[in-house]
C-alpha cells in the first residue's frame, strides 16, 4: 500500500469527525495535528425547532430542502427527545426532498431514505439552479440553515411564489482555544507543518477572527506562505480564497474526508 503522505505533518480544523479524519491520514502514514477550530451545538432554543418539525410532520410542507447531513441528524435529535421519531421519518418520506452535496444524501440513507432531487453543485447557487426547474408558486417550502440565515435562497424562494420555512437546528462554538489557534498557526510559519485542511467555512471564519483580534496578520501571511491548504469542496475553497489565501488542494467531485485525503496524497506525489 503507497503510505505517500509519510512524514507529512497535516494540521486539522475538523471537529465533529476528527478523528475519523485523523484514522484516513495515518493509514497513509501522516502525523495529523488536531487543532478543532469550531464544535457544533443543537440550537439553545427548541420551541422554534419543534414549532418547525411539527408543520413537517402535519405534512404542510410541499418541498423541503435540506442543505446539510448535519441538520437531519440533528433534528432526529429533536424529534427522538421529543417521541417523535417514527412520525418525524414518515413524513420525510412523504415529503419531496432536494438535497445540497453528498452529505445531507448520507444522511438520508441512514435512515433509508433517497432524495428527489440532488443539487446541480452543492452551493446555495447550486440548490437554486436545480430550484428553478420546479413549480415554486404557492407552494410551501421548508428550509434547513446552518449556522445562519440564507437570505439569497430565502430570496429566490420568495420571488417565486413560495413561502419559505426555515429552521436553525443547530449552532457553531469555538472550540480550541485562541492560545492553541495562535501555536498552529506559529508551527505553520516554522515550516513544521505540511497541509492544514478545513473542512467547513465556520472553521475558516474562526481562524481568521483570532488573527483578527490578536493583530496577527503577518504571522498569518507567513504560515500560509510555508503550508499547503487542503479545502474539502468548492464551498470553503472559494471561503478561503475570498480572504486571499491560496488553495492548492480541493475534490474535483465528491466532497467527502475520503476524497480530500485522496487529493492530498496526488498533491504530494506531483511534488515528489
Amino acid at each position: 500500500m503507497s503510505r505517500s503522505l509519510e512524514g507529512q505533518t497535516i494540521a486539522l480544523a475538523e471537529g465533529r469527525q476528527l478523528e475519523d479524519l485523523a484514522q484516513m491520514l495515518e493509514k497513509e502514514g501522516a502525523t495529523p495535528l488536531r487543532c478543532p477550530l469550531i464544535s457544533i451545538l443543537d440550537a439553545p432554543d427548541a420551541v422554534p425547532v419543534l414549532a418547525w418539525l411539527d408543520d413537517l410532520m402535519a405534512g404542510r410542507f410541499d418541498l423541503l430542502v435540506l442543505m446539510t447531513g448535519e441538520a437531519l441528524r440533528r433534528l432526529l435529535g429533536f424529534t427522538e427527545r421529543a417521541g417523535h421519531r417514527e412520525a418525524f421519518v414518515q413524513a420525510l418520506a412523504q415529503t419531496s426532498i432536494i438535497t445540497r452535496g453528498p452529505k445531507p444524501v448520507r444522511a438520508l440513507k441512514e435512515i433509508n431514505l433517497t432524495p428527489a432531487l440532488i443539487a446541480e453543485a452543492p452551493t446555495t447557487a447550486g440548490v437554486i439552479a436545480t430550484l428553478r426547474a420546479q413549480p415554486l408558486h404557492g407552494k410551501t417550502v421548508g428550509v434547513t440553515l446552518y449556522g445562519e440565515p440564507n437570505p439569497v435562497l430565502e430570496q429566490f424562494l420568495t420571488d417565486s411564489g413560495a413561502t419559505v420555512r426555515t429552521v436553525l437546528p443547530y449552532v457553531f462554538a469555538p472550540a480550541a482555544d485562541a492560545e492553541r489557534v495562535v501555536d498552529l498557526l506559529r508551527r505553520m510559519a516554522n515550516g513544521e507543518v505540511q497541509f492544514i485542511m478545513f473542512t467547513s467555512s465556520p472553521q475558516v471564519d474562526r481562524l481568521f477572527e483570532i488573527v483578527e483580534q490578536r493583530q496577527l496578520g503577518e504571522l498569518l501571511r507567513q504560515a500560509f506562505e510555508r503550508t499547503q491548504v487542503a479545502a474539502v469542496g468548492p464551498v470553503i475553497a472559494d471561503t478561503l480564497r475570498q480572504r486571499q489565501v491560496r488553495v492548492d488542494v480541493c475534490p474535483e467531485q465528491g466532497f467527502v474526508m475520503k476524497n480530500l485525503v485522496q487529493y492530498t496524497k496526488r498533491q504530494r506525489e506531483k511534488a515528489d
